[in-house]
């Protein structure tokens, strides 16, 4: 697999970290999308671009890590979700890792909510969270970049970060300093609706119905007639971007994750 940080700088490993007697502030759990899949890699240097800039140290497992065992989990097989989790635990333990930023809801839900119940304690953040976090510290301040004044902006919530872990402000935290329009959709926040791909529905094809949810979702994207959706999942970015594109909208619509949008606004 080719490495979607190697140009920005050398991103260490844990393994080389702990060779060299140094640990990091923070772990990054890059996740199976942010790895392997190439919008999703995009996601994850903005991420690393971030983390540099401000200073962080910080470090991944590389190939040392797996799948949380979420997609397993909500498709039923329990078994295999535990022995997926079992594993990185014990990785993870090994490190003595503390903190843990994730680039997607679903690695936070589980690592943060469903390891501890297999012995694997850590403070788990997303990185809508990190970001919220820096721009409160005076860390990033939106200049210097691409400029968003003037834009329309809507965020969809993701289900693991909304709903399941009441995160709402965050995200919205890292649009507001952009001096852009956020509008809000009918179904926000805790009335948030999914895009389609949790519970493993990513892996499989549609059940028969009158619409697809991704497509109900973007209806409802195009009436308020935004000029980005943001997104903070790659399973939502992937739906998202598809219901765009079933309208060829993609001059018109751009959907881009918090971390490319901070990252574009302070010229990272």
């Amino acid at each position: 697999m080719s490495n979607p940080i190697s140009e920005i700088a050398h991103i260490p490993t844990m393994a080389e970290l702990v060779a060299n007697g140094e640990e990091p502030e923070i772990l990054f759990w890059v996740g199976c999308a942010g790895s392997f899949d190439e919008r999703a890699q995009k996601i994850t240097r903005d991420i690393c671009k971030i983390l540099h800039y401000v200073g962080i140290k910080f470090a991944v497992l590389g190939t040392e890590e797996s799948c949380t065992g979420d997609p397993a989990k909500r498709a039923g097989n329990e078994f295999l979700f535990q022995m997926q989790a079992m594993t990185n635990i014990q990785i993870l333990d090994g490190y003595h890792i503390k903190k843990i930023v994730t680039g997607c809801p679903h690695c936070f839900n589980t690592i943060k909510n469903e390891y501890p119940g297999l012995g694997g304690h850590y403070e788990v953040i997303h990185h809508s969270q990190l970001i919220q976090q820096l721009i409160d510290a005076g860390k990033l301040k939106a200049e210097g970049g691409e400029s968003f004044k003037g834009k329309k902006i809507t965020f969809h919530d993701p289900c693991y970060l909304g709903r399941a872990n009441g995160v709402y402000e965050a995200p919205r935290k890292a649009l507001e300093v952009l001096d852009a329009e956020l509008v809000e959709m009918k179904r926000c926040k805790t009335n948030g609706l999914c895009c389609g791909a949790g519970g493993a529905q990513m892996f499989k094809e549609p059940e028969k119905g009158i619409k697809d949810v991704n497509i109900e979702r973007i209806d409802e994207v195009l009436n308020i007639q935004p000029n980005i959706v943001a997104a903070a999942c790659p399973f939502c970015m992937t739906m998202l971007s598809d219901g765009v594109k079933n309208y060829n909208k993609e001059q018109e619509v751009r959907v881009l994750d918090i971390a490319e949008i901070t990252a574009r606004a302070n010229g990272l």
